[in-house]
C-alpha cells in the first residue's frame, strides 16, 4: 500500500498522470489523516472486500469515495467524492453500485422514503454506526421515531404492539427500502408494508392461527386485510379495534344496505331477531367466534 502511494504521488509530481485522471492509492493512505474513521473499519461489514483481496476500486475507502491521488496531493472535498456534498440521487446511485440486488433497485427508487428525498445516509452511518447490524445511525426504533412522531404516539396507547418496549421493531412489518404492491389492498398501497408467507400481510408471521386457508373465508379479512377492523400500531380499544364496541364494526358491513351484509342467497346475515338494544347481541364475537375464518360454519359460529 505504501509503495502504491509513493508511486502515485511521484507520478503526479513528474506529470506522468494528467490532473484530470486521479489514481487509486489504497486505503493505507487514508489512515494518515482519517485515523478516527479507519481505526475500527476492520469491524465494518464493508471490510469484507478488503479481506477478500479485491482491488482498490472494489474495496476499502476508494471503492466509495473514488481515486484518492488528487485528494492526497491537495486535501480538499473538491478532490474526492465527499458524500456530505452529494445530492440524494447521487448518494443513492453510489450505494446501489454494490447493493443493487440486495435492496432491489426498482423498489427503493420508487419507495416513499426515496420520493421524500430520504436516502441511505439519512438512516445509515458507514463509519460511526450506533448498531453493528445494518450500520444504523441510531437504534432502529429511535431512528424511525425521529420522523414518524405520530406513530410513536400510537405506540403509547393502552393497547398496542410492543415496539417501544423492545419486543419487536418496525422492520418486522415494514421494508424501509420499499416493497411491491401487495395482493391485499393493492389499490390503497400500504406504506412500505413487507409481504410475508406467500405475499400475505406481515401480521400473519406472528398471528399464524389467522392465516388459513379456511373453508369459509371472511371476505373483508382476505381482501382488505387486518386493518379493516384493527389499528395496526395502537388503539384505545381492546384488541386494537378501530371502534370501542364490536357491534359497530360489524354493522359497517352487515347492515343490509345493497349487497353488503347479505349472503349469496340474498339472506340478510344480520337477522331482525338480533336486536342490538338487547345486551345479548351487542358483542357479535360472543357467538361468531371464528370471525377471521372457519372450517366448520359459514356464519363463523363456535
Amino acid at each position: 500500500m505504501e509503495r502504491s502511494l509513493f508511486y502515485a504521488c511521484l507520478a503526479l509530481a513528474v506529470g506522468v498522470c494528467a490532473p484530470g485522471s486521479p489514481q487509486y492509492t489504497g486505503s493505507a493512505a487514508c489512515r494518515k489523516c482519517h485515523t478516527d474513521l479507519t481505526r475500527e473499519f476492520f469491524r465494518n461489514p464493508h471490510y469484507k472486500g478488503v479481506a477478500a483481496g479485491l482491488g482498490d476500486d472494489q474495496a476499502g475507502c476508494e471503492s466509495c469515495h473514488g481515486p484518492g491521488s488528487e485528494h492526497i496531493a491537495q486535501p480538499s472535498r473538491a478532490n474526492i467524492k465527499a458524500f456530505s456534498q452529494l445530492e440524494p440521487k447521487q448518494f443513492l446511485d453510489a450505494c446501489l453500485r454494490c447493493h443493487n440486488n440486495s435492496l432491489g433497485r426498482a423498489q427503493i427508487r420508487r419507495s416513499s422514503h426515496t420520493q421524500a428525498q430520504i436516502v441511505c445516509g439519512n438512516c445509515h452511518s458507514v463509519h460511526k454506526a450506533a448498531t453493528p447490524r445494518f450500520l444504523l445511525a441510531k437504534p432502529q426504533v429511535e431512528l424511525c421515531f425521529s420522523c414518524h412522531k405520530n406513530v410513536r404516539a400510537q405506540f403509547t396507547l393502552p393497547f398496542k404492539h410492543r415496539v417501544i418496549e423492545g419486543f419487536m421493531v418496525c422492520t418486522d412489518c415494514h421494508n424501509p427500502h420499499g416493497a411491491p404492491a401487495p395482493v391485499w389492498r393493492s389499490g390503497a398501497r400500504p406504506r412500505m408494508v413487507d409481504a410475508a408467507l406467500g405475499n400475505e400481510e406481515p401480521c400473519l408471521k406472528c398471528h399464524t392461527d389467522k392465516r388459513g386457508p379456511f373453508l369459509y373465508e371472511h371476505p373483508p379479512v382476505r381482501i382488505d386485510g387486518c386493518e379493516i377492523c384493527h389499528q395496526q400500531h395502537g388503539s384505545m380499544n381492546p384488541r386494537m379495534l378501530k371502534r370501542p364496541a364490536v357491534v359497530t364494526i360489524c354493522l359497517e358491513c352487515h347492515n343490509g344496505m345493497g349487497n353488503f351484509g347479505r349472503h349469496q342467497t340474498g339472506e340478510i346475515l344480520t337477522p331482525t331477531n338480533h336486536n342490538i338494544a338487547d345486551p345479548r347481541f351487542r358483542n357479535c364475537t360472543t357467538c361468531h367466534t371464528r370471525i377471521h375464518g372457519s372450517n366448520a360454519d359459514a356464519t363463523f359460529l363456535r
